[in-house]
């Protein structure tokens, strides 16, 4: 019987003749699953101002409509692990309950996306490979009774700088294919504008926070002021932009981002309300 760090090194060998083809991929998935199982497992590049790019995905057909496909026609602006990356250039293997924002549980994006995708638990490596493009390899567990335990985690942060110099090796010379997408370029721009035509500087705050998972107590803590400031906010910027309820304001955010062909900066909103 093979030791784990044989069985790694036979894996390793088997990938290394791979790279630049699109065995790749699948064969450094098996190698991670013959160390830290998982149920399902995403690859996908971002580069800036375009859509995401899916690499791998080995998640059912019947059900990539309503996960993978849903998720790169505008929800992913709002996913922890893209925003760790974006916002902070967080890089290595993370797990998701410690990106996600308090409060996570209740936004709109996980009521409305993240539910339906069963996953439980998830860890994912972030690897920038420029300045403008990074990769994020999601490994995603779909029972409460198995989570990621610690010893497993410290396996994949152990092995962090073997997966990031074969991803670099695999991806950075790749030409980056754009996909056929309805969509603005600029996600990150229309979400950071969102509303700014309508709100004021502070109420714009409340609802990127809120559309980003935060909690009223975590907003308020970051903001330095009360949650009853909060909620007069919320309850004014709802009023300016017609909804009703945070699932109103991210579905407005995911159909104003849909409406648009020619994006080139600004509030999103305009032009749609």
């Amino acid at each position: 019987m093979s030791s784990p760090l044989q069985e790694f090194s036979q894996n390793l060998a088997a990938i290394l003749p791979e790279l630049h083809s699109e065995r790749l991929p699948a064969l450094l998935l098996s190698m991670l699953n013959s160390l830290v199982p998982f149920d399902n497992a995403v690859i996908l590049s971002y580069t800036k101002g375009e859509p995401p790019q899916v690499h791998y995905n080995d998640i059912p057909p019947l059900e990539r409509e309503t996960q993978i496909d849903a998720f790169i026609t505008g929800p992913f602006v709002l996913d922890p692990f893209y925003r760790a990356a974006v916002d902070r250039g967080e890089t290595g293997l993370h797990r998701l309950c410690d990106l996600a924002p308090e409060g996570f549980e209740k936004s709109e994006y996980y009521r409305c996306y993240f539910k339906y995708t069963d996953i439980k638990d998830e860890v994912g490596y972030i690897i920038h490979l420029s300045d403008d493009k990074f990769l994020n390899i999601s490994l995603s567990r779909l029972s409460l009774s198995q989570r990621f335990n610690q010893p497993q985690i410290a396996v994949l942060k152990d092995i962090n700088a073997v997966i990031e110099t074969l991803c670099k090796k695999h991806w950075d010379s790749q030409p980056t294919t754009k996909p056929d997408s309805p969509l603005p370029m600029q996600l990150d721009s229309a979400l950071k504008h969102f509303g700014t035509a309508y709100l004021t500087e502070r109420e714009s705050q409340v609802v990127h926070l809120f559309l980003h998972g935060h909690s009223t107590k975590s907003i308020a803590e970051r903001l330095g002021i009360s949650p009853e400031t909060v909620k007069l906010h919320r309850k004014n910027s709802y009023a300016k932009l017609d909804v009703s309820s945070q699932a109103e304001l991210f579905y407005l955010f995911i159909d104003s981002l849909a409406s648009l062909t020619n994006y080139s900066g600004g509030d999103p909103l305009v032009g749609y309300l």
